[in-house]
């Protein structure tokens, strides 16, 4: 049975309408709980109430309790409760980007207010406003699961992200017959000129990292955790087992983690020059160890191939800036990080034969979208090319047998 009663209010009659219902008993206490709402009619607050008993019968949701629950604060719960699962701190870091994303949209939205509109809407927005593919499916996907959460934490009765639409951008004939694959690696007279420029104008150790990144395929993480224990000279063979985390790019806050993915965990052969390049640079460290001892008290004997003159490990910063400080010495106009020369590696053992399945072993198949691209690119390329390499090597040959049948 309902109860009604007028009270006070600043609207054209001077009163509105409550409307007391009695709703499902506490579950843990069995205690009676009262529903109460407020409309300019007593049909409107009935049905408000009725509304509000419906969603705690139904979907166990508490209404009045959800009244200042915004999708930020949701958010923060869910973020504490995903990073318990064991994810590794580097997608805790993705994750929490998505969600600054998400709140610049739906942050200071009552939870279960947002609708499917407002969340395509984000999704057309950062479209329109340059973000790639990629990154507005990890928005969606971030937005998803924080809204399954809500569902299961009954905040909310339904995830509005389910059905959303991933704009997709149509690429341009520019972007088509530019052929965007060859910015994705350097190509040989790039790399030539990248490699004259470490060894004319690079600074300490820039000579051992790119040339190792460029004739190990290794990621840069994977490469700061390199340890002199991952190597073994003799038959030159070395193992990729773990990968360097530092989130404040500080060195002396570093964790080792393991790498991407567990096919990421692999062991090849390294090119003989590079080899001796890093034994070389191993017998340097060690002839330098007691000297560096004396004059630094903390040093840190991580046993770091790539390593600070206090034994810590470089940071990703530091790499990026010693890779932006060889680029400016070159003409390359391409946008390069230090992922390109895992790319470049592809590409050259792909015109060197080796077939697709080992190089995707070799490089702990990373994307195999991209490794495939690259490799199909690089094989037609040399199909393109094979009459003309054909040609110039018969050239005497071909030239004598035409000029002697006309």
């Amino acid at each position: 049975m309902a109860s009604f009663k007028k009270i006070p209010a600043n609207n054209k009659q001077g009163y509105k309408w409550m409307c007391i219902k009695d709703g499902p008993a506490d579950p843990a206490t069995g205690a009676r709980n009262q529903i109460k709402r407020r409309a300019d009619t007593r049909k409107e607050a009935e049905a408000r109430c009725d509304e509000a008993i419906r969603s705690l019968t139904e979907f166990g949701i508490d209404v009045k309790k959800l009244k200042n629950l915004t999708f930020e604060k949701v958010a923060e719960e869910w973020i504490e409760s995903y990073h318990r699962t064991g994810v590794k701190k580097r997608t805790i870091i993705i994750r929490k980007s998505c969600i600054k994303t998400i709140l610049r949209f739906n942050g200071q939205k009552i939870i279960d207010r947002v609708t499917p509109r407002d969340h395509q809407y984000m999704l057309n927005t950062m479209d329109d406003e340059g973000y790639s593919k990629s990154t507005i499916e990890l928005v969606h996907v971030t937005a998803n699961m924080i809204y399954k959460y809500a569902v299961k934490m009954k905040y909310r009765k339904d995830n509005p992200a389910t059905g959303a639409v991933i704009p997709i951008r149509r690429r341009t004939v520019e972007e088509i017959e530019n052929n965007p694959i060859e910015e994705k690696y350097l190509e040989r007279h790039e790399l030539s000129e990248f490699l004259e420029a470490v060894i004319q104008h690079g600074l300490k150790l820039d000579k051992e990292v790119f040339f190792t990144l460029t004739f190990g395929g290794m990621r840069m993480g994977e490469l700061l955790a390199f340890k002199w224990t991952d190597l073994t000279p003799l038959i030159k063979h070395i193992r990729v087992t773990k990968t360097l985390f530092s989130e404040k790019n500080n060195m002396k806050q570093y964790e080792l983690v393991p790498p991407k993915t567990n096919a990421s965990i692999r062991e090849f052969d390294l090119d003989e020059l590079i080899i001796d390049m890093l034994m070389a640079l191993k017998q340097k460290q060690e002839e330098e160890f007691e000297s560096i001892r004396l004059v630094i008290k903390d040093f840190h004997d991580g046993n770091f191939i790539i390593r600070n003159d206090n034994g810590y490990p470089w940071t990703p910063k530091k790499l990026s800036l010693r890779l932006e400080r060889i680029l400016k010495k070159t003409k390359i106009t391409k946008r390069v990080t230090s992922h390109i020369f895992r790319h470049t590696h592809i590409s050259m053992l792909t015109e060197a034969g080796v077939p697709l399945s080992t190089i995707m072993q070799r490089v702990g198949h990373d994307d195999p979208k991209t490794t495939l691209k690259i490799y199909t690119h690089i094989t037609e390329k040399m199909k393109k090319d094979a009459a003309t390499m054909v040609s110039t090597s018969y050239e005497d040959i071909l030239k004598g047998l035409v000029l002697q049948e006309t």
